[in-house]
């Protein structure tokens, strides 16, 4: 194992909050953002109100804020490439893969928990 690859962390972003109404997701995406300048090995898993962060058409002009939805796609350019969403949490609130603004794997609950028991560090917002 070269040293340059021993430094690699499997990190997985565990995004559970709305998007707006608190700083966890705008934090979380900035963190995400961060970490991959160092290439770590990134995963981001959306659970709870945290898929309403992928989701097509938000508008936040009503609520006198800058939107950040339009980072998410942004991330495949910095090889942040592993995301995953839950499929009881997307169906709890009435939404579809097609409704998301990037590609994700839809995953059950035990899925995503085992993906996170694989994990070097998991990060919670």
């Amino acid at each position: 194992m070269t040293e340059e690859s021993s430094n690699i962390r499997k990190i997985m972003h565990v995004m559970r909050h709305a998007p707006h109404g608190s700083i966890y997701t705008y934090e979380g995406l900035e963190m995400i953002l961060i970490m991959a300048a160092y290439e770590q090995d990134l995963s981001v898993a959306f659970i709870g109100d945290g898929v309403y962060a992928l989701k097509k058409g938000q508008d936040t002009e009503g609520i006198g804020i800058k939107g950040f939805a339009k980072t998410f796609p942004a991330l495949d350019g910095y090889d942040v490439e592993k995301l995953y969403v839950d499929e009881a949490s997307l169906a709890e609130r009435g939404l579809r893969e097609e409704d998301l603004l990037v590609d994700v794997e839809v995953m059950s609950s035990r899925e995503i928990g085992r993906l996170m028991s694989e994990q070097d560090v998991v990060i919670h917002h």
